[in-house]
């Protein structure tokens, strides 16, 4: 169930609980009227407003607290011989809400003023005694809310505790999984692939340094052995990532762009927007779609510029990248490992990716990323 829902369903069951305890008081206090009474407005909109109150227990606990308790005042004094049953409702979402000492100030207060009250309506002239039994009485059933509210406030603080242990325990299993792949590769696969690239030089050198042609098929393994040695070593520091080094994000896009350019391509950046509305997660997202895009198109683009484009909209963040390198207008995008990680990026976002050839040649990555899920 999503927060939203939950919030939702919490909020029907406030007003379920808010009305069913008006209609209680209502009831009581009209079946406790003696025939030929006069209607008593006053009382009776105080009788509604102790219950409606409890609309509000979650978002106002200690404001519903004295609402409830200056109305239960309120129709004892008015003549309603009514439990203050509105009040035993605030009690409880008061302590449950961690308000303890407020609830005990309030509930001694209104613990001292209820007798009188009932007293001054002229209702009941039998005295002290039943002043000291209707406080005896009320003094129970306070306590037992309170005990309740506590009772479950400890109970939600345990159950939170519990969750934060699993997680913790959790990422902690995580990590070292991460690390014990981590090692796993860099034991089995660094020091083969290692052999593989520098055999393969070893052999391209000595084949041009006799002048003869070097194979199609050798300078293959050559490059192959530098791009899996360089994803490789990308990976093994995503995995032996704990989580401390500072992230990459939006703000870092400039200095990346600057060093395409040190590197010989000729590259240009335009953001427009307000950064400050971007999320960190859409950060890290942008960077690392212009990271990839950059780097796509100096080994494979064939070309020589490079322009960057972000727009910060209000709810939406837009990127464009395009080369004029020789991409083929009917050509479809290889599905390479790093088109597929900006795409599974942006989907787990909620955005939309779309990287193809265009119709005058060169390549366009274009991706929308919504800020409000991000954030």
């Amino acid at each position: 169930m999503s927060a939203g829902e939950s919030g939702v369903r919490a909020r029907v069951g406030d007003w379920a609980i808010a009305l069913g305890v008006t209609a209680a008081l209502l009831v009581t206090g009209v079946s406790g009227q003696s025939p030929g009474t006069a209607l008593d407005p006053l009382g009776y909109a105080l009788l509604t407003g102790g219950g409606l109150a409890l609309a509000a227990r979650r978002r106002a606990p200690v404001a519903t607290l004295v609402v409830a308790g200056l109305c239960a005042v309120g129709y004892q004094a008015a003549g309603f011989d009514v439990p203050a049953v509105g009040y035993l409702f605030a009690v409880y979402a008061a302590v449950r809400a961690g308000h303890r000492t407020v609830t005990v100030a309030a509930s001694v207060v209104v613990l001292a003023l209820l007798p009188p009250a009932a007293l001054a309506s002229g209702l009941h002239d039998t005295g002290e005694a039943f002043a000291q039994a209707r406080g005896a009485l009320e003094l129970a059933w306070l306590i037992a809310a309170g005990a309740a509210g506590e009772a479950l406030r400890q109970a939600e603080r345990r159950a939170d505790e519990a969750e934060r242990t699993r997680e913790e325990t959790a990422r902690h299993r995580a990590d070292e999984e991460r690390l014990r792949i981590a090692r796993e590769l860099h034991d089995s696969l660094t020091h083969q692939i290692s052999v593989v690239k520098v055999q393969a030089e070893v052999a391209v050198h000595v084949a041009r340094k006799r002048g003869r042609p070097v194979p199609e098929a050798l300078l293959a393994i050559q490059e192959a052995g530098r791009e899996a040695s360089r994803e490789l070593r990308a990976t093994l520091e995503a995995l032996r990532d704990d989580g401390t080094a500072p992230a990459h994000g939006l703000d870092d896009v400039p200095e990346l762009v600057a060093g395409a350019r040190r590197a010989g391509l000729e590259a240009t950046l335009t953001i427009e927007g307000r950064r400050s509305d971007v999320p960190a997660a859409v950060g890290r997202t942008v960077y690392r779609i212009v990271q990839e895009s950059l780097t796509n198109i100096a080994r494979h683009a064939g070309g020589g510029t490079a322009s960057v484009r972000i727009d910060c909209r209000p709810g939406t963040l837009a990127i464009r990248v395009d080369d004029d390198g020789k991409a083929a207008p009917a050509a479809a995008p290889a599905p390479g490992v790093g088109l597929l990680g900006m795409r599974e990026r942006v989907t787990a976002l909620g955005g939309r990716l779309h990287a193809g050839p265009r119709g005058d040649g060169g390549f366009t990555v274009q991706a929308e990323l919504p800020l409000e899920r991000a954030s």
